[in-house]
């Protein structure tokens, strides 16, 4: 039978750069001529994506989507079998081969493990089966001892697969030969003989300055240090873990000047963030995240601001009120603001939140839109296009436009029917799925995915963005400017 060699690349931390090492590797082996698929056993993320699955469709981090497209490959849930999407400190929906697992969902963590490793060794025995190269993704870091009798994402994954290993860690926050070395040190010998290189990434400065820090390492481990990757900051892929920066380069990146400013609400329990990346790639937008009315302070009438999705609408509601947020958006929207919001963002501009089944909490809206939700015990998960009907305001250059996204929520809206009998209408401009205010500058919508669909990122800024595809192929470029190719095939010798 078919065993597709696989290559695992592990972090000293999380941010170390595990995802976007993972994105290149795949589409550097792909364009190898291997048929090439990626995968990770566990992912936490609220950033999600809906791909194909044995009954039709399923979520899947949206990491392993972009890897799967980056290896040249249909993305399907086995490349995440489980994936966890956190809805409080202390709790997450539990998501297993792309669908809610009620059970697994109030397992104790603990006792998870045993219960969902048959999935996910299946899942990599299939695609291992069907493919040349397998390039897996770890999660955290290997070492946490704590952990390691209920691992089912790092050394387990290495073990089945038989893995050659890459350790990479984030040189840029100090500390990274100790990082590498205290990591290995404590993987047990079986374990530590797996490690085939380490990576050294996001490094300013002259490399011919680590000396003889690698040779020393490479000493004590009998592991090489196979790459040193620059900081770079416009590689175009969404950040996996966190917020990314806006494109005026307040973390390094290079400063223009904005015409237009792009405010998205960053409340705690944010979901789907990696839609806004292509909002970084447009010519005179500053995208910038706002946790406080602060951070709102300096809007203009003509700048827009987005309520992007959440994992816990009613919880990260009642946040935007305890920041003061709701007045700031209210303010936005009275002076003729643009405001979007975007399924959960969609909800929070409604009137009201209604919740019989104990999905997400009742409560009060913004009420910035005539419409109302009510939470089903089933949640839509589905690929959807549709056409945009006749809009009025800042969105009237979508009239008519065909959309394709994603849908992922519980939410069901629609016009709050005695708001509507006062003459108080909701335009609803995608039948059961966007809604605009009488006036015209406030919309809500269910469809993830508009900002990266070209035709909309035209008619909203006339500007066209870096597509997919350039972004993928640039990765594999950088990896051959600062990865020996013979240590790449050697990976999977």
């Amino acid at each position: 039978m078919k065993r597709a060699r696989c290559v695992m690349v592990l972090g000293t931390s999380s941010g170390a750069g595990k995802s976007w090492l993972t994105t290149a590797l795949c589409r550097w082996y792909a364009r190898q001529g291997f048929k090439v698929a990626p995968f990770k056993a566990q992912n936490m993320s609220n950033n999600a994506r809906v791909v194909a699955s044995h009954n039709g469709l399923g979520e899947v981090g949206s990491a392993q989507y972009f890897q799967a497209l980056a290896a040249k490959a249909e993305p399907d849930v086995r490349m995440n079998p489980l994936l966890l999407k956190p809805e409080a400190d202390t709790h997450s929906q539990v998501v297993l081969l792309g669908e809610v697992n009620h059970e697994l969902t109030h397992t104790p963590w603990r006792d998870r493990s045993e219960k969902v490793w048959p999935h996910i060794a299946a899942s990599l025995d299939a695609l291992r089966a069907e493919n040349d190269v397998v390039v897996i993704e770890g999660a955290g870091s290997p070492a946490e001892i704590n952990l390691m009798d209920s691992d089912i994402v790092n050394l387990r994954v290495a073990r089945h697969a038989d893995a050659r290993c890459l350790l990479v860690t984030d040189i840029d926050r100090g500390g990274a030969f100790a990082h590498l070395y205290g990591t290995w040190a404590l993987l047990p010998p079986l374990d530590q003989a797996r490690i085939s290189g380490f990576v050294l990434n996001k490094f300013r400065g002259d490399a011919a300055l680590l000396a003889p820090a690698p040779q020393m390492l490479q000493a004590r481990t009998g592991v090489p240090t196979v790459a040193v990757l620059p900081m770079w900051w416009q590689h175009g892929l969404p950040e996996e873990d966190g917020l990314f920066h806006d494109a005026l380069g307040r973390s390094g990146g290079p400063t223009r000047t904005a015409v237009r400013t792009v405010a998205v609400i960053a409340y705690p329990r944010i979901s789907n963030l990696d839609e806004f990346q292509p909002l970084k790639n447009v010519p005179d937008v500053r995208l910038l995240w706002a946790r406080s009315p602060a951070d709102l302070a300096g809007l203009q009438a003509s700048d827009w601001l987005i309520l992007p999705g959440s994992k816990h609408t009613s919880s990260d509601l009642a946040w935007l009120r305890t920041q003061g947020l709701d007045a700031a958006i209210t303010q936005h929207a009275a002076r003729g603001g643009a405001v979007l919001g975007i399924c959960g963002g969609l909800q929070m501009l409604g009137e009201a939140l209604i919740d019989t089944h104990g999905i997400d909490g009742n409560a009060a809206g913004l009420g910035l839109l005539p419409v109302v939700t009510q939470f089903a015990a089933d949640k839509t998960v589905q690929r959807t296009t549709a056409t945009l009907g006749s809009l009025r305001g800042a969105w009237s250059a979508l009239s008519g436009v065909q959309v394709s996204g994603y849908e992922i929520h519980h939410g069901q809206t629609q016009a709050h029917t005695a708001m509507a009998a006062a003459g108080q209408v909701a335009h609803e401009v995608m039948p059961g799925l966007a809604w605009q205010n009488a006036s015209g500058n406030v919309m809500g919508c269910y469809l993830h995915g508009l900002f990266e669909d070209p035709t909309v990122l035209h008619a909203l800024f006339g500007a066209q963005t870096p597509t997919l595809e350039t972004v993928f192929e640039g990765l594999a470029d950088f990896l051959d400017q600062h990865m020996s190719a013979d240590v790449l095939r050697r990976l999977i010798a």
